[in-house]
């Protein structure tokens, strides 16, 4: 692109009319922004994976982990990840980056001159930060969790295990009024003890199993056998009781429902999440509040480039004695410290009872009051 000659910005008059949304001086923003950003990920995540496998190469070595493996199933899938994880940090970084040098080459003061306000000067700003937006969403929600299932699989084999092995106090509603539940259940034999089932009608109990333990069929689908067994079958004042050694049933579980991997949550689509989310609420399965976090986050991390990039927008724009450094080092400070308080807002979901649409929209309200005051302060 030719280079823009900023002392003619004076004789340039503001577009009104029928002009284009977008002029030649809002498209040099926006490459610029967007160019930084590209330019941020790519260094920082540089640095990231040198640390990441300096971290990890003796796991991988002592679990004899196939470079072929390490390279295209592991770090060609935690690049995006990382990327998308941190993108708050690169849009602050892009924005103070690149607005503090149009500041500091009094740049701005030239826009200002022309009679251009603040207002309009953020116009390539937000679309620069929709376009990240937009692209976010569609990356978290769709494209990354399916590279995740192949980079978690391998830290499962070849890093750290992350599967549950075993599960206890397991309560889950699998059919309408049917109630089942599993003191213990271990993985390498697909064998859960001490288990019931409770079949309810009218809110009235009918129907009560106990037995000993119940086995998971992996040769077919929802298929369990049933051993060492009683049935007590309710009908007013009257029961019966049936006893037995084995019983073939179809149960609508199995153990991919209790046996949950660490960051499994990462692993399933936006869609593929409300579906869990709203099969597992249904079942009376208590243990989902991870997977509702992920679910709103990917949403919440979305916005919060509109306004990471209003805030650096209004903290840069104004030419000072520090320079580029000291608005970097705010916007660098403002950025950790988001990605902190969600990462507490969630701690606090998961282990207290902050609704999770809550726990991950609150830094987003925050930082939305922080940059509006500091857009009222930004020169005009």
């Amino acid at each position: 692109m030719r280079k823009i000659d900023w002392k003619m910005l004076k004789d340039i008059k503001l577009p009104v009319g029928k002009n284009k949304f977008l002029k030649r001086l809002d498209w040099y923003i926006i490459k610029k922004f967007l160019g930084t950003y590209v330019f941020a990920i790519a260094l920082i995540i540089s640095i990231a994976v040198v640390f990441d496998f300096n971290e990890k190469m003796d796991r991988f070595m002592s679990h004899e982990a196939p470079w072929q493996a390490i390279i295209f199933d592991y770090y060609m899938n935690f690049i995006p990840y990382f990327a998308n994880l941190f993108s708050p940090v690169f849009v602050f970084i892009a924005v103070i980056f690149f607005t503090s040098k149009l500041a500091k080459n009094s740049e701005i003061i030239a826009m200002f001159s022309t009679g251009m306000s603040f207002k309009r000067m953020l116009r390539p700003y937000m679309v620069s930060a929709a376009i990240i937006a937009i692209t976010t969403f569609c990356l978290g929600s769709y494209v990354i969790p399916k590279g995740s299932v192949t980079r978690l699989n391998f830290e499962d084999k070849y890093y750290k295990p992350r599967k549950s092995t075993t599960a206890r106090n397991i309560q889950l509603e699998v059919d309408s009024g049917v109630i089942a539940y599993i003191e213990r259940f271990e993985d390498y034999s697909k064998t859960g003890y001490r288990f019931s089932l409770d079949k309810f009608k009218d809110k009235q109990l009918v129907s009560h199993l106990t037995a000993r333990s119940i086995t998971y069929d992996t040769a077919a689908v929802h298929k369990w056998k049933v051993k060492d067994y009683m049935i007590r079958e309710m009908d007013g004042m009257r029961e019966s009781i049936v006893k037995g050694e084995r019983l073939d049933t179809i149960l609508f579980m199995e153990p991919a429902d209790f046996l949950i991997m660490k960051n499994q949550q990462e692993m399933l689509t936006s869609p593929q999440l409300s579906e869990y989310i709203d099969r597992q609420r249904q079942r009376g399965f208590a243990n989902i509040k991870e997977f509702e976090i992920e679910y709103h986050k990917r949403i919440a991390m979305s916005f919060a480039s509109f306004i990471l990039t209003l805030i650096g927008v209004s903290l840069s724009s104004k030419k000072t004695k520090g320079g580029m450094g000291l608005h970097l080092g705010i916007g660098l400070g403002l950025s950790f410290s988001y990605i902190l308080f969600q990462t507490i807002a969630s701690t606090f979901a998961v282990n207290g009872n902050v609704p999770p649409v809550i726990a991950v929209w609150i830094p987003n309200l925050l930082y939305a009051f922080i940059a509006f005051y500091l857009y009222k302060k930004a020169p005009k």
